[in-house]
């Protein structure tokens, strides 16, 4: 498998915020949206076999996994095998993904799937047809940078029960998102990225 990076930090988005976690980060992606923070993991990395992935992840003895990207689906034989190896040594195991492949097995055995679902801002688009494999234990999460994108996230708020994460572009200012989210009443979360805020990974 060819990873990017993997390191231990806290979890910065969605339901999980706050808490530790090793991330595996997947070099590769399909898409290349105007505002990604990973740009890194679009290429190069590292070849990795399981047992070296699996030593480098257990060496934090954290029993939270992300696995990330770029985009995890797009190795997504190798990571349906690290996902049955972290899942047969009983982690708790979350992946981002970009809302444009799926994969069956990856989605029934994770604990969440968090579908990052992509707004006009960003300059691609995702399958908003994926959201029918999603259940109570996912997420979604949103980018918002203007009202386009605010627009489209309630369209995808109303196609869904999952619970829907709303987070500002970059960190920037929240008021204005909360304020719409309360005159809208809005069944979602509002987030900022915490790990922006606090300028970690």
């Amino acid at each position: 498998m060819k990873i990017s990076e993997i390191f231990a930090s806290i979890q910065g988005e969605g339901r999980y915020v706050g808490k530790p976690q090793v991330f595996v980060r997947f070099t590769g992606c399909n898409l290349r949206c105007n505002w990604c923070d990973t740009k890194h993991a679009w290429s190069g990395g590292k070849d990795m076999d399981l047992d070296e992935a699996m030593k480098e992840i257990t060496s934090y003895n954290i029993a939270s996994v992300c696995i990330t990207g770029g985009e995890p689906l797009f190795q997504v034989m190798e990571a349906q095998t690290l996902v049955r190896e972290l899942k047969k040594k009983g982690y708790e195991i979350v992946l981002e993904t970009n809302g444009t492949l799926y994969d069956c097995e990856i989605f029934e055995t994770v604990d969440c799937v968090s579908m990052d679902m992509k707004p006009p801002s960003s300059g691609v688009k995702s399958d908003e047809s994926l959201l029918k494999h999603l259940k109570q234990k996912d997420q979604i999460k949103i980018v918002v940078k203007d009202r386009n994108d605010l627009e489209f996230a309630k369209n995808i708020i109303g196609k869904t029960k999952v619970i829907t994460y709303l987070m500002p572009e970059g960190g920037k200012s929240i008021k204005w998102v909360v304020d719409e989210v309360i005159a809208s009443k809005l069944d979602v979360r509002v987030l900022p990225q915490l790990h922006k805020l606090m300028r970690i990974k």
